[in-house]
Formats: C-alpha cells, sequence, structure tokens
C-alpha cells in the first residue's frame, strides 16, 4: 500500500499524430482525439489525479483536453516537448537516414544534425519528473519523454529504448524513495 504523500506518475503519450508521413518531434501537428471509446477507458483507468502536466505541443493539449474535458488551462512545461530531431524534422519517414547496426549506447548518443539525441532528452526530463512528487501526477506527453521516465527508473538509458510507447497508451512509474522509482505499467492500452 503506498503511504500518505507518494507519488505515482501517470505517463500517458498523446493520441495519434496527424502527421502525414513525417517525423514530428517538435513540429506541432495535432492529435486523432475521435476515438472516444479508448480515451474513456484510458481516463477510467486513470482516474482523476492530483495534478496534471502537459507537453506544450498541440497533439498533447488535444489529448489532454479529451481525457479531462473540464481542465481548463492544463499546466504546461516546455522541458516535455519531444526529442528535438534537428534537420530531421518533417522528413517523411521513408527518407529518414538508415544509422546501420548500431548499438543501444551508439543510438542513445547519436544526435541528428542541429538536434539532440536521446541521452539529452533524459537529461531535460530527469528534473520535472523528480519535482512532481506527492500524490497521483499525470503527464501527457510524447514517447520519447516516456521512454525517458523508464531510462530514470532503470538507471540506463540505452535500455529504455527497448520499449514501445502506443498513442494514448499509460505508462505507470511509483517512488520508492532516494530518487528511485518502480515500474508498474508499460505501454497499457485499452482494448
Amino acid at each position: 500500500m503506498k503511504g500518505e504523500g507518494a507519488t505515482e506518475l501517470m505517463l500517458i503519450r498523446h493520441a495519434s499524430a496527424i502527421h502525414g508521413g513525417r517525423l514530428c518531434g517538435r513540429t506541432d501537428v495535432p492529435a486523432d482525439c475521435s476515438d472516444a471509446v479508448r480515451i474513456a477507458a484510458l481516463r477510467d483507468q486513470i482516474g482523476r489525479p492530483g495534478r496534471i502536466l502537459v507537453s506544450p505541443a498541440l497533439r498533447c493539449r488535444q489529448t489532454a483536453g479529451a481525457l479531462w474535458p473540464d481542465l481548463a488551462e492544463p499546466e504546461t512545461d516546455a522541458a516535455l516537448w519531444e526529442q528535438d530531431f534537428g534537420d530531421w524534422e518533417g522528413r517523411a519517414f521513408a527518407d529518414l537516414p538508415d544509422l546501420g547496426p548500431i548499438s543501444p549506447e551508439e543510438l542513445a548518443a547519436h544526435c541528428p544534425p542541429g538536434g539532440e539525441s536521446f541521452a539529452d532528452l533524459c537529461a531535460r526530463i530527469a528534473p520535472v519528473l523528480t519535482r512532481a512528487h506527492g500524490g497521483r501526477v499525470a503527464i501527457v506527453a510524447h514517447a520519447g519523454v516516456v521512454r525517458a521516465a523508464l531510462a530514470l527508473a532503470l538507471g540506463s538509458i540505452p535500455a529504455a529504448l527497448g520499449f514501445e510507447v502506443a498513442p494514448l497508451s499509460l505508462t505507470r512509474l511509483n517512488a520508492v524513495g532516494d530518487g528511485r522509482w518502480s515500474v508498474g505499467t508499460v505501454n497499457w492500452v485499452a482494448a
């Protein structure tokens, strides 16, 4: 049983982005929030958190609004933006470079031209997560942000890249003290 003041982070990836087959990390595109059944099931699974943090991205704000329609103005944090893919932003998925055989460590450190690496993203996200203490906190953000939270919980940035994070999925982390986290659920999606 969780003690009073215990922290549970509920990380929600936004609904499917309407990206036109292009990489959109920092590109602000809308979300398809039309699946009312899946949104209601996710809302039921989460309940009403004590605090809701949202990436400033339109797709995240729309998803938060669909999950909690009575939410007047979500608390946004610019650090919750998706990874900055630099020169790769807006490119068709088919036109992205093939990095070839690369280790998880090399992939985590790889920085697209003009962008940031996944390790950079993890460094940007960690302070937000450590400040989100006390009670049930929902974070509506991006797949990279969810993976960054998993990296923090696992103590391994490269290992977190092995997780799939579906649109409208829920990942739960619980604070266990001394800056450590346990992983409760990864990539839960309503059937």
